[in-house]
């Protein structure tokens, strides 16, 4: 694990899976459909529990402009500036369930913002994820 400083605020355009895990798939092409040119973005994945809904996955793409998502219409979420606890997954879909490991390792850190923390995939390529999960500024 690793503890890293976001310096801005990361804008995302978000598209909400059907259903988790079974749905992040979908959710990421009808992403995809939607904003177009990939090439130039980072892409992400959100996930946090909600109400008795178990857990909700949004598949993300980095805004290319401020405002994009309010233009596709789409739901926006930002990813706030802070410290964040990581751990880096090397291959990761030769072994799915290690984004799911790691981030049940990330949230027994006791310096996690619970208040507005959320588990954050960072996809730096087609094979390497970050997982990260803010850490409350009053416990740093």
């Amino acid at each position: 694990m690793e503890i890293i400083n976001l310096d801005k605020d990361i804008r995302l355009i978000c598209k909400q899976a059907s259903s988790f895990p079974q749905g992040i798939g979908a959710a990421f092409k009808e992403l995809e459909q939607l904003v177009g040119m990939t090439d130039e973005r980072m892409f992400y994945g959100l996930s946090r529990p909600e109400g008795g809904k178990g857990i909700v996955y949004k598949a993300a793409v980095e805004e290319l402009y401020e405002g994009e998502g309010a233009k596709l219409q789409a739901e926006s979420y930002v990813v706030k500036k802070g410290y964040y606890i990581t751990e880096t997954i090397l291959n990761w879909r030769s072994n799915e369930t290690s984004i799911g490991k790691a981030f049940q390792q990330l949230l027994h850190d006791s310096r996690i913002d619970f208040k507005d923390g959320i588990c954050v995939e960072q996809y730096l390529n087609d094979k390497d994820v970050v997982c990260m999960v803010r850490l409350d500024p009053d416990k740093m």
